[in-house]
C-alpha cells in the first residue's frame, strides 16, 4: 500500500446529494503515476517510493543526472517527482503504475498544494485585524498598532503578525471526502476546496495511511 499519488487541480463545480442539497466539490486529475525508485529502511533508512507524474514528453529537457535516474528505472523523464511513504510488505517495483483505483468513494484523503499568492498585504487583509476608528481626525485606520515591547525584552517578538507576503505557501486540506471517481479518465471528485489555482499540481494522500499500516485505530 502506497500513501498517495500526484495529481492536478482541474477546477470546482457542484453536485446534488440524495436530499437535493448542492455540495461544492473539486475535480482532480489523480495520476497515473509511475514508480521510479523504491527505498527501504535497511538500505536508505526509511521506506518510500518515488513517483513521477507528467502530461507531456520531457525527454531532452532534464539535466544529465536526472536523465540517468529515469533511464535506470526504464521510464521517460517526467515533470514532477515526489516521494510517498509505503508499507514495506507491499509488492512495489520501479515501472509500476498507480492510478485513481487506490482511492475508494467515501474515503478520507489529504490534499497538499501551494495556495494562491496575493502579494504584499496589510494586517487587516492578511490577519483579519479590526483596524482603527474611521472618524474625523483619526490617523489610525488600517495600521497594526504597537508591535514592540518595553525594557524587557525590548524587541519585536518572533512570529509577530505584521504586513508581508500573503499566500503562495504550502497548504494541506485534511480529511476531505471522496464523493466520486472515473477510472477511465483518472478523475477524482472530492468534497470542498483544495489549495491552489486551476492547473496547479497537488499531492493526494490517504488520511488514515499510518493507522492502516500500523494497525492502530484512529482517534475521533
Amino acid at each position: 500500500m502506497v500513501e498517495g499519488i500526484i495529481g492536478k487541480k482541474i477546477g470546482m463545480t457542484q453536485i446534488f446529494d440524495e436530499q437535493g442539497n448542492a455540495v461544492p466539490v473539486t475535480v482532480l486529475l489523480a495520476g497515473p503515476c509511475t514508480v521510479v525508485q523504491k527505498k527501504t529502511s535497511d538500505k536508505d533508512g526509511y521506506a518510500a517510493v518515488q513517483l513521477s507524474f507528467s502530461e507531456e514528453d520531457k525527454s531532452g529537457k532534464v539535466n544529465q543526472p536526472a536523465s540517468g535516474h529515469y533511464k535506470k528505472a526504464g521510464i521517460p523523464p517526467a515533470q514532477i517527482l515526489r516521494e510517498f511513504r509505503y508499507d514495506e510488505s507491499a509488492e512495489v517495483k520501479p515501472g509500476d503504475q498507480l492510478t485513481v483505483d487506490m482511492f475508494d468513494i467515501g474515503e478520507k484523503i489529504d490534499v497538499l498544494g501551494r495556495n494562491k499568492g496575493k502579494g504584499f498585504a496589510g494586517v487587516m487583509k492578511r490577519w483579519g485585524f479590526h483596524g482603527g476608528k474611521k472618524t474625523h481626525g483619526s490617523m489610525f485606520h488600517r495600521h497594526p498598532g504597537s508591535i514592540g515591547c518595553s525594557a524587557d525584552p525590548s524587541r519585536v517578538l518572533k512570529g509577530k503578525k505584521m504586513p508581508g507576503q500573503m499566500g503562495d505557501q504550502r497548504t494541506t486540506m485534511k480529511k476531505l471526502t471522496v464523493v466520486d471517481k472515473e477510472k477511465d479518465k483518472n478523475i477524482l471528485v472530492v468534497k470542498g476546496s483544495v489549495p491552489g489555482a486551476k492547473g496547479g499540481y497537488v499531492l493526494i494522500r490517504k488520511a488514515e495511511f499510518l493507522n492502516k499500516t500500523s494497525g492502530k485505530k484512529s482517534k475521533k
